[in-house]
């Protein structure tokens, strides 16, 4: 996610005051990234961005040229993605992007005219917040395409990941993580390099070092800016090479160097607790599905879905227009039934969009990986947690297994095959 958003949404609710931004800098070029450059006013601001967060988060920071470093490489991943994002033709227009404005607006409880004013008056340019969110949209579209769409899973793995969890507790862990990254084909003196940075690293840690100082400090990990924290997850949720270890680990707990295919991994154990969740709440919901394509645009469905749902608010039968004209192969022809949902069965924004609204109400149109979606609640209830429930979880569970190993895999490669020059102090 572009620093200038992650900055927003974390510190809107501590009124930040940034002051009179960055100082203006003599601009050069600090990266080379195939035929894209990054300008050094462009490092320093950003910089000062994530410098920010970060105290705000009360994380330890790492030296300056530290620091500038992590956030240099975090801008040359934009670009790369970017780009490819380009060359495959995924765009977000204005309506797109007015509409992510006003959900955070909304999410923060404020008119649009509101936060623009609240976007200027932390020291940010509105235009450039715009841009920067079109950016973060293009990329989460970019790695569903690539990526999440195309993880498949089996249900011969999900009854084989029921079979090992069956006598378990749902224990959830609060992970530490430190990447040291090679390159697909190392050279033995690339390899011995990263072990002797490992070691030099689990040496701080059990010095007393905090994760989060030692992970901005020395991770290659997507995650070293936040600290190396992986949030609470349980063992079926992290990647395979960390719950072979997690499981048999105590607080504070320091494992590593973890080999794997695209470097050296430390963990440390921050802490853990009791997940088990005896009762969910399920929804009953339905929904009208327009998928986009080269004829079809954003604003072409969302135009459709609104003329549809003004019907619906009309008079018009719900289940009726769902059948004439949803995407949706499953749910269509049942009227956009989508039976009893679970916590955790839909995508994530589906889901955001679902649990907002009362029994009854019909959603705006928004969009998710699959098109444009029309939602309406029908009702709510209480269930115990069934077996069916269970399969469910566990096949998001090695979904997102999956698609964060993928996503490692596919940056590590898009990075090792780009043209990139780091022409900073030194280097």
């Amino acid at each position: 996610m572009p620093a200038t958003v992650m900055r927003f949404l974390a510190g809107l609710a501590l009124s930040l005051a940034l002051g009179t931004a960055v100082a203006e800098t003599l601009d050069r070029i600090v990266a080379v990234v195939d035929d894209k450059v990054v300008l050094a006013s462009e490092l320093e601001s950003e910089t000062a961005l994530v410098r920010q967060r970060l105290r705000q988060q009360k994380v330890n920071l790492p030296s300056p040229q530290v620091l500038e470093r992590q956030v240099l490489d975090r801008l040359i991943m934009e670009r790369l993605q970017l780009a490819v994002a380009g060359r495959m033709g995924i765009r977000v227009d204005e309506g797109t992007l007015n509409a992510a404005l006003q959900r955070i607006a909304d999410q923060n409880g404020m008119s649009l005219s509101r936060f623009r004013d609240a976007v200027q008056a932390q020291g940010m340019d509105y235009a450039a917040f715009r841009e920067d969110l079109r950016d973060e949209i293009t990329i989460r579209r970019l790695r569903e395409r690539r990526v999440r769409t195309s993880v498949n899973v089996t249900p011969q793995e999900v009854e084989e990941l029921l079979n090992n969890a069956r006598g378990e507790d749902s224990t959830e862990y609060l992970l530490g993580h430190i990447l040291i990254a090679l390159p697909e084909r190392p050279e033995p003196e690339q390899i011995r390099a990263a072990r002797a940075e490992a070691d030099e690293t689990i040496a701080k840690l059990r010095a007393g070092q905090s994760m989060d100082a030692v992970a901005a400090a020395h991770s290659d990990s997507g995650t070293a800016l936040e600290g190396g924290n992986l949030g609470w997850r349980t063992a079926a949720r992290l990647p395979t090479i960390f719950a072979q270890q997690v499981q048999g680990m105590s607080p504070g707990e320091i494992r590593g160097p973890i080999e794997a295919g695209n470097g050296l991994h430390i963990i440390q154990l921050l802490d853990s607790r009791d997940g088990d969740r005896k009762l969910v709440t399920q929804t009953r919901a339905r929904h009208i599905l327009i998928r986009t394509n080269e004829v079809v645009s954003d604003s072409d469905a969302r135009t459709r879905l609104n003329t549809l749902r003004q019907r619906i608010d009309d008079g018009a039968d719900f289940a009726e227009l769902a059948r004439q004209h949803s995407e949706d192969p499953g749910s269509g022809v049942r009227g956009g039934d989508l039976g009893w949902v679970n916590p955790g069965t839909m995508v994530t924004v589906f889901e955001q969009q679902m649990d907002r609204l009362q029994p009854g109400e019909l959603s705006l149109p928004f969009e998710s990986q699959f098109g444009w979606h029309l939602v309406q609640v029908l009702e709510r209830r209480e269930q115990d947690m069934t077996q069916e429930m269970r399969r469910a979880q566990a096949t998001a569970e090695l979904r997102e297994r999956k698609a964060e190993e993928a996503l490692e895999a596919w940056l590590r490669r898009i990075r090792d095959e780009a043209y990139v020059d780091i022409r900073l102090g030194g280097e």
